[in-house]
């Protein structure tokens, strides 16, 4: 019998909240609505100072911040139902992913932070939600990222080829698809996807992105800039590994520019931060992944026309393509990955991969907050 499950994502990009209402059918996976749900400025605002630890952060904002966000996810909720016209008590649970602070896997006390108070959301929507699905993989040992492959093995697998999902989203994450299935499915984060390009438009255009990559495309990469930033410590090392804003920010970038002593344009900065995008998925994939045939790519980051022509001429061998090309929305796979963990843990089902993320072993993932 179908059940019924809604996916909730907000990303390292935080452009706003996405919402998917899925279909689970035995093995069959289908989009049945999707909604996206703006974050107020102010709310957005507070994020970005609690991420970039900020000195105007404080801990009332971030338990202000906890609070106002498990609403706005709740309204995402109710405008998804309401217009996909299904009432709440017909869904069997949400998986709220939570919008990450901070994410700090390589200390010793490891640690990853999503807030976005899940009582509100089961409260407000009536609707068991799953939530916290990070820590428990961490509590194994692993990087609590990221989750999303164990997903893409399911709905992406093919018996006839080696596949890799990329996910362009603030930060880029890849998984393997070995069509052997005695081989381990793997996957981890490549480095930057959005973000830096983002935070640059955003800064000189005051644009929250750079539609279809048209202005990094209007000029010419420095090849000095973007090599100075492939030798950056993340890019370089063996995965299992993962990595947010904590590391690539603006301030991150800055410093990579005060010791390039190049005078070059914000247009020229652009098209280097695509460029560089594109050379450390291509160092990913050169170096860490077996031979593959196929690189399907989701996420935002699909949009960006400039980023997905570099990485066709620098893949000669691979096919790119869409997510699209294989009937899941390039924007709404990690949403729809968020509503399959919620079933994973409500069904007590592990949720990660140890290959992966490095965990001992693989876990059922997440806290359950019952509906009232």
């Amino acid at each position: 019998m179908p059940e019924l499950y809604i996916g909730l994502m907000s990303g390292t990009s935080m452009d706003g909240i996405d919402a998917a209402l899925v279909e689970f059918e035995n093995q069959h996976i289908k989009l049945i609505a999707s909604h996206s749900h703006p974050i107020p400025k102010s709310l957005k605002d507070k994020l970005h100072l609690l991420s970039l630890d900020s000195p105007e952060a404080s801990l009332d904002m971030l338990g202000e911040a906890d609070s106002h966000l498990g609403q706005v996810f709740s309204d995402a909720v109710k405008s998804l139902l309401n217009e996909a016209g299904i009432q709440a008590e017909k869904i069997t649970a949400i998986g709220s992913h939570g919008q990450t602070i901070r994410h700090r896997p390589d200390l010793k006390n490891s640690f990853s932070m999503q807030i976005g108070d899940a009582n509100r959301i089961s409260y407000n929507t009536h609707i068991t939600t799953v939530t916290d699905f990070r820590r428990k993989d961490m509590a194994a040992g692993g990087e609590g990222a990221p989750l999303a492959p164990a997903f893409h093995q399911q709905v992406f697998y093919s018996e006839n080829e080696n596949r890799a999902i990329l996910n362009i989203g603030g930060i880029s994450n890849i998984t393997f698809l070995p069509k052997d299935k005695k081989l381990n499915c793997f996957g981890f984060d490549t480095g930057p996807g959005n973000m830096l390009m983002d935070a640059w438009i955003q800064k000189h255009r005051n644009k929250s992105y750079d539609n279809n990559g048209m202005w990094g495309a209007s000029s010419t990469a420095d090849q000095i800039l973007v090599n100075s930033l492939m030798q950056d410590a993340f890019i370089l090392d063996k995965p299992p590994k993962s990595t947010g804003r904590e590391h690539y920010n603006l301030d991150w970038l800055e410093q990579h520019l005060q010791n390039d002593q190049q005078n070059l344009n914000e247009s020229q900065i652009q098209a280097s931060l695509c460029s560089f995008t594109s050379d450390s998925v291509v160092y990913a994939i050169e170096n860490f992944l077996p031979k593959i045939d196929t690189l399907i790519v989701c996420g935002g980051g699909v949009h960006n026309s400039n980023l997905m022509n570099q990485l066709s001429k620098k893949l000669i061998q691979t096919k790119v393509t869409s997510s699209d090309d294989y009937g899941v929305h390039p924007d709404w796979v990690e949403a729809i990955a968020f509503a399959w963990l919620a079933k994973q843990t409500i069904n007590n089902k592990p949720g990660n991969l140890p290959a992966v993320t490095g965990a001992k072993e693989a876990t059922v993932l997440g806290a359950i907050y019952p509906a009232i």
